[in-house]
């Protein structure tokens, strides 16, 4: 550790901070943008860290075989490091895509090894075969004008060719939208690594403040290899001609230049490897800059969620490095308190703050029961999607009972799905006056029940279980009706489907229970979002939420027996309209209030002749 002159400049809002002594430890540790994260290296482990689509942040750790002979080779451990970057580097961006795309647009390993063939041909032409044939242009240009370029003037200029369609391509490649995120990942990584070298916490505010390059970055060893790839290659031109191989030709050349790529390579890295451990002076900032100004085409300033990322790899590495007893993990690894930690974070910023959804969620993602979740070693990568998956539909205000594809009401477990509304706990109510009026008369032996607009059949449900009264479920929605006829198996109900009371004609009833529309159409657009999702058919009452009530107060004494009862849930503030519409029909009318003491249910007898007179 020594005491260090450092300019540190955040790129993200260019503001120079204040020149200031910082103590600089320098680390081993580097990394890799990868799609959406940041992988980090250590002496010892490995790890990456990609942020999913709905802001998770999953991790996969690896620990990595001890040191072998060839690290301690010059040029050697140069070379084998360039290809384990090639092929490594592969690897992780390969697997970040697979985390970040859903599985049916992740690409193949086999479309993926062939774009990864094509790119390299693609390389080859652009970095090897376009320089040598622009070179060879300009050297016979300049013997037009009698000049004979020399070896080193040939190869010198066909390396600044080659330096600046690197730079062209670079920035080309920059001003795409997802080369561009990965750089901006790139920057991300800088700035972490930079930040703790600074000897500064490392938190996403902190890491803001350091700047996007580093010495030890790939782009400045790239440049190094197009540097000293003119000073090798010039060489071997040299040794050619006096071996009188000099007209091998442009495909005979490039062999020979990919033959010496891994010599260059091992050059290249030594000189990195060097300069990263040399102090800051004039002489190695010189021989530094080119390759830190190249990285501004590399690294762009991160969001601050970037950063976050590139902690979270950087951390892990560290931790893994500090001590050899933890174990490494793969993307999607979960204990069962972690996965539900993770999970009860995304729903409370959504306002949902009940423990027990959480169970339900996991439980329902993973298919098994709620008490079978402790049973739960680690989930797999697959598992932790599905368990994503519904946890977005939560989050975006889907209820849990359409989720889970239940709900329970009066005790009873129903099926439930986006065709009817969720039962609430209010409509309980009505269903328990309306039990508890069937069995005042022996049980409801020998009574008919009408549930008019019985949704998921829930309200039929519970009075075909409670008494033994014969029960008619009606809807007009077919979908409806399907849950209802699921719901109402074995229990003898009959289902009918009817607009209102359109199909019932000629039948009659005992008791009519509904639980009808009743919200007022300009009031549906400002529901909870849970409530908005509904149904509008099962939601909407008209302008003034009482279309429904009318239909049944103008109806539903034709299809009640002598002495009929009808019991009907109501909005809070319905009680006096509802009332006023049923004085015509009804009589005995009365308003029952629910668990918040709102009004809720109207009960009301059919007039029979004597009392309408």
């Amino acid at each position: 550790m020594r005491a260090k002159n450092c300019l540190i400049i955040d790129l993200s809002n260019e503001v120079k901070l204040k020149e200031k002594e910082v103590k600089v430890k320098r680390t081993l540790i580097g990394g890799q943008a990868l799609m959406e994260g940041v992988m980090m290296q250590g002496a010892t482990s490995m790890a990456m860290a990609v942020r999913t689509e709905n802001g998770d942040i999953l991790t996969e750790t690896k620990r990595l075989k001890g040191k072998r002979w060839y690290s301690h080779v010059p040029i050697v451990r140069g070379v084998v490091a360039f290809v384990k970057s090639l092929i490594g580097g592969t690897s992780v961006l390969l697997k970040s895509a697979e985390v970040i795309y859903p599985e049916e647009e992740t690409p193949s390993k086999g479309s993926f090894a062939i774009a990864t063939a094509l790119g390299l041909v693609l390389a080859i032409a652009l970095f090897m075969l376009l320089p040598s044939f622009l070179a060879d242009m300009t050297e016979k240009l300049f013997g037009i004008w009698g000049i004979s370029l020399g070896i080193l003037w040939k190869s010198l200029i066909e390396g600044v060719i080659r330096i600046l369609i690197f730079v062209l391509y670079l920035f080309i490649v920059s001003r795409l939208k997802d080369i561009r995120r990965t750089f901006m990942y790139h920057g991300a990584e800088h700035r972490t690594i930079n930040c703790f070298e600074r000897g500064m916490e490392l938190t996403p505010e902190n890491v803001q403040k350091c700047s996007t390059r580093h010495n030890r970055c790939g782009t400045t060893f790239l440049f190094f290899v197009m540097v000293v790839s003119i000073l090798v290659f010039s060489l071997a031109t040299w040794l050619m001609s006096l071996l009188g191989w000099s007209n091998i030709g442009v495909f005979g050349r490039m062999g020979v230049r990919l033959l010496l790529l891994p010599l260059v390579a091992g050059l290249s890295y030594e000189l990195l490897r060097l300069l990263a451990k040399l102090p800051d002076n004039k002489f190695t900032n010189i021989i530094r800059a080119p390759g830190l100004a190249l990285q501004r085409l590399t690294t762009y300033p991160p969001e601050i969620e970037m950063a976050e990322v590139a902690i979270v790899s950087f951390n892990l590495v560290l931790e893994m490095d500090e001590n050899p007893d933890i174990l490494p993990h793969k993307f999607g690894e979960f204990t069962m308190p972690e996965l539900k930690k993770l999970v009860k974070a995304r729903l409370v910023k959504a306002g949902v703050t009940e423990d027990a959804e959480v169970d339900w969620l996991i439980a329902a993602a993973l298919r098994k029961k709620r008490g079978e979740l402790a049973s739960v070693e680690k989930t797999t990568l697959a598992e932790y999607r599905r368990v994503a998956e519904l946890a977005d539909k939560r989050v975006k205000g889907v209820p849990l009972d359409y989720i889970i594809k239940r709900s329970d009401f009066y005790g009873i477990k129903l099926y439930v799905d986006e065709n009817v509304l969720v039962p609430r706990l209010d409509t309980e109510i009505l269903a328990d006056e309306a039990i508890k009026y069937i069995n005042s008369g022996n049980g409801g032996e020998g009574m008919s029940v009408l549930d008019l607009m019985t949704g998921s059949g829930c309200i039929a449900r519970a009075i075909a279980e409670k008494t033994h009264a014969s029960v008619t479920a009606s809807d007009v929605s077919d979908g409806a009706l399907t849950v209802a006829a699921r719901n109402l198996e074995g229990t003898g109900a009959e289902v009918v489907k009817s607009d209102g009371f359109s199909e019932l004609g000629g039948r009659t009833f005992d008791v009519i229970v509904s639980n009808p529309p009743y919200i007022r159409s300009n009031e549906i657009d400002g529901l909870q979002p849970e409530v908005k999702c509904q149904p509008h058919i099962a939601l909407d009452g008209g302008e003034d939420g009482l279309n429904f009530y009318r239909l049944i107060a103008d109806n539903a004494a034709a299809f009640l027996n002598r002495g009929g009862a009808l019991l009907l849930e109501i909005g809070y503030d319905q009680r006096e309209d509802v009332m006023r519409l049923l004085e015509k029909d009804f009589t005995n009318i009365v308003c029952v209030k629910d668990y918040g003491g709102n009004d809720r249910v109207i009960f009301a007898e059919k007039k029979t002749t004597e009392s309408a007179e």
